[in-house]
Order: C-alpha cells, then sequence, then structure tokens
C-alpha cells in the first residue's frame, strides 16, 4: 500500500467570500491545488454561446464563428515520444469528425482524436468567450509573450468523450488553471517529488499511469513508494488550479471543452529558474564527452537546451527584464499619481492588490535575478547583447526596493526568505 494518502483538494463555492488575498496565501504560497465552483464562470460569453440547451457542444456557433480556423489536432491513439503526433486542420474538420465520432459510439477509424493547445484569443481577439479570473491575473509568461509580441500560454482544448492527455507537467513548471465551459473532466494529480517514484528502471516517466505494466517492480522499482493520486472530477463551469510541478493525467469524460492558460508569476519563478538548470545539467551531460573539442560548449548546450524547452539563459533573463521594466514603469506612475492608460490597464489586469503586489513582483525578479548572475553557466555566455547588463538591472532594482521597504504586504503573507528587505 502506498505510505500516504491523497492531498487534499478544497472546493471554492462563493466568488463573493474568496479573495484574492485568500488564494495568494493558502494556494500559489502552499502551491497546492484547488477547484472553483461554477459560478466563478457563469457570465463568461462561451457558456451562453458555445453550449446547447443540452449542455452539449454548440457545434453550429463553432462552424459559423471559428469554422476556417487551422488547429492543432493530436491523435489519442497513437504515442511519439511520450505525447500524441498533431496535426494542423481546420476546425470544421475536426467538427465534422467529432460529430460522427459521438454517432458512432465513440469510434471511428481515424482513431481519437483531440483539438489540443489551440491559440483562440490570439486568432480572435474580438470574440467575447472569456476573462481570466483575477486569482490567475499576476501572469508574466502572458505578459511577457505579448509585450515582445511572439507567442502565448493560452489555449482552447476540444475534445469527445474518452480523449485524454497523458501524465506530464506543465511547461516550465508553470501553473496552469483550466475552466470547462462544458463537459466533465477527471485530474490524477500527484504532488511534486512523487514522479520520481514512477521513473522505471531507466528513468523514465510513464506514459500512462493507470497502465498496468506499472504492477511490474522489476521495470518499476519504487512505485511501492508512491502516494496514490488525488482524483478530481472537475464539472461544467468549474475551473481548476494545478500548481507548479504537479504531475498530471487528464480525461475527458464527455464531450469536452475547456479554456487553459499556463503562467508563471512571482511566487513560482524560482521553480521556472530551478527547472531550467535541470534541463541544462541533462544537456551537459548528454554531450559531456565533446566539452574539450567543442568550439562554444557551453553556446551550444543553451542551443540545445532550447530546442527542447523553449528559452534559454538569455531569453530567461530578457523574460525577467521585461517583467521588471513593467513593474517599475508602474511604480512610477504610482508613485507620481498619474496611473492612465496603458499603464492602468496593466496595473488593473496584473497587479490586484496595486503598489504592494508590484513591490514583490520586484522583490521576487530582484532574488531570482541575482541567482542566475551568480551562475557560472550564465557568467560563460557572451553578455555584450544584454541591455542593461543584469548587474545595472539588478543594482536598479535594489535601489527602488530599499526606497520603498516600508510598503506594507499585509495581504501577502509571505515567508521572511522571500521578503528580507521588503517588510
Amino acid at each position: 500500500m502506498p505510505p500516504c494518502v491523497p492531498h487534499q483538494i478544497d472546493f471554492i463555492e462563493e466568488p463573493q467570500s474568496f479573495d484574492y488575498s485568500e488564494f495568494f496565501n493558502k494556494y500559489l504560497l502552499t502551491n497546492s491545488p484547488c477547484l472553483f465552483s461554477a459560478k466563478f464562470t457563469q457570465h463568461w460569453g462561451s457558456r451562453k454561446t458555445w453550449v446547447t440547451e443540452e449542455n452539449k457542444p454548440n457545434w453550429d456557433h463553432l462552424l459559423e464563428n471559428f469554422g476556417n480556423a487551422i488547429v492543432p489536432v493530436a491523435n489519442c491513439n497513437v504515442k511519439e515520444y511520450n505525447s500524441n503526433p498533431k496535426e494542423q486542420i481546420p476546425l470544421r474538420d475536426f467538427i465534422s469528425y467529432w460529430r460522427d465520432y459521438a454517432e458512432h459510439n465513440c469510434c471511428s477509424p481515424r482513431g481519437c482524436l483531440y483539438l489540443k493547445d489551440w491559440h483562440m484569443r490570439r486568432e480572435f481577439p474580438e470574440q467575447n468567450v472569456y476573462e481570466t479570473p483575477e486569482y490567475f491575473a499576476s501572469d508574466w509568461l502572458n505578459e511577457y509573450w505579448d509585450a515582445i509580441d511572439g507567442d502565448d500560454y493560452r489555449f482552447v482544448y476540444m475534445g469527445p468523450k474518452g480523449s485524454w492527455t497523458p501524465f506530464h507537467a506543465d511547461v516550465f513548471r508553470s501553473y496552469s488553471w483550466s475552466a470547462n465551459v462544458c463537459g466533465r473532466k477527471k485530474w490524477l494529480l500527484f504532488p511534486p517529488g512523487q514522479e520520481e517514484h514512477l521513473r522505471d528502471s531507466h528513468g523514465n516517466l510513464p506514459y500512462d499511469v493507470t497502465s498496468a505494466g506499472l504492477r511490474d517492480p522489476i521495470q518499476y522499482p519504487h512505485l511501492s513508494q508512491c502516494c496514490r493520486p488525488s482524483e478530481v472530477i472537475q464539472e461544467a463551469g468549474q475551473v481548476i488550479f494545478i500548481p507548479s510541478g504537479w504531475h498530471h493525467q487528464v480525461y475527458n469524460l464527455e464531450d469536452t471543452i475547456s479554456i487553459n492558460h499556463n503562467w508563471i508569476n512571482g511566487c513560482n519563478v524560482s521553480a521556472m529558474w530551478n527547472f531550467l538548470q535541470a534541463e541544462l545539467f541533462s544537456v551537459q551531460k548528454e554531450i559531456g564527452e565533446w566539452r574539450e573539442t567543442m568550439d562554444d560548449w557551453h553556446l551550444h548546450c543553451q542551443v540545445i537546451m532550447k530546442s527542447c524547452t523553449g528559452i534559454d539563459y538569455k531569453e530567461f533573463y530578457t523574460f525577467l527584464r521585461i517583467i521588471a521594466e513593467s513593474r517599475l514603469r508602474a511604480l512610477d506612475s504610482l508613485t507620481e499619481g498619474t496611473v492612465s492608460g496603458t499603464c492602468a490597464t496593466n496595473m488593473a489586469v496584473t497587479h490586484p492588490k496595486g503598489r504592494p503586489h508590484t513591490v514583490f513582483d520586484l522583490k521576487t525578479v530582484a532574488d531570482v535575478l541575482s541567482l542566475l548572475i551568480s551562475n557560472p553557466d550564465f557568467q560563460n555566455l557572451d553578455q555584450a547583447s544584454l541591455s542593461p547588463r543584469p548587474c545595472a538591472l539588478l543594482q536598479r532594482l535594489e535601489t527602488v526596493l530599499t526606497q520603498n521597504s516600508q510598503v506594507g504586504l499585509v495581504f501577502l503573507q509571505i515567508p521572511n526568505s522571500v521578503t528580507d528587505g521588503v517588510p
């Protein structure tokens, strides 16, 4: 028997009695999952127009408004490198398949297809589909991508009954939130560290944690030490919060549409930094034998890491810089009492608690930036293209934090290790 019981998943019922401060302290800082009731999404446009009176996907509405969109579709019946292969097809073709799949008792010669990671909001910004709940509004990851006019991590998922996502943890060890517009999901959640007990004799994580193959003690010698997963049934309209580093596996119990964001902020940016260090270490170990003979070995390691993860150390610095500069501008505007226009929008969306949250963000950026600057692998890179230089940015942040050391963070019950110097 596993030595521990599944983690308790709290259910948040009433929006009126649950504020941002409570979410910050009980779930962000403790890295704990929770489930929000359908009351938190009842005003969304998608819950009115994307769903029929029978609480099924409104295929006609989707076809009329998005039919020509090209969407990524995965085949749940095919495994490629611990994931499902994807193809790009028109949404109208996927819906045609979906209808046929449902009419033939969830069976098709094409297999079980699942529309995943569709950047619907980026492609159709004028559509009144949903609003990001305030609890997830401090979102550095998407703020960064918006600032550089690049990618984003805001997605729509659509899948028939039986479609599923294999065992994984989210990109960069980000948080994620997922809201069911319609349908139901089953989540299997493992706290950080438990995945180590699920590795096989070669050190690989499983593709499917429900597979009978995991019962083989020779192939999976540490399974007996793993906690049972927390199982969550997510109903239509409900929103689930998945913390950093929680591995999970997800099933659609019926025809389901969901909105999903990956996000990072001051509470888990250190987890992102730890993840990047571990990824670089893996690359260095893999090509370590060429270290003495390969020109620019450190640069090659960064290139390989970026090809695998989507980011390298220099871009991580740019990520921190853009967030820092945004917060510095916001703090200047608050000090001068001239919050307006774009800055006002940024403050409303990104900082639910105004100045205290801005100071907290600057402190966490400074903490991680200090770690990055002192990292030998970062020091081995050519930093001439980085402007401002990392040390100059850190010095500016430390000056501003000293000037704002009396800002009260009453709503943030931050451990001393995080708020040293910011009482």
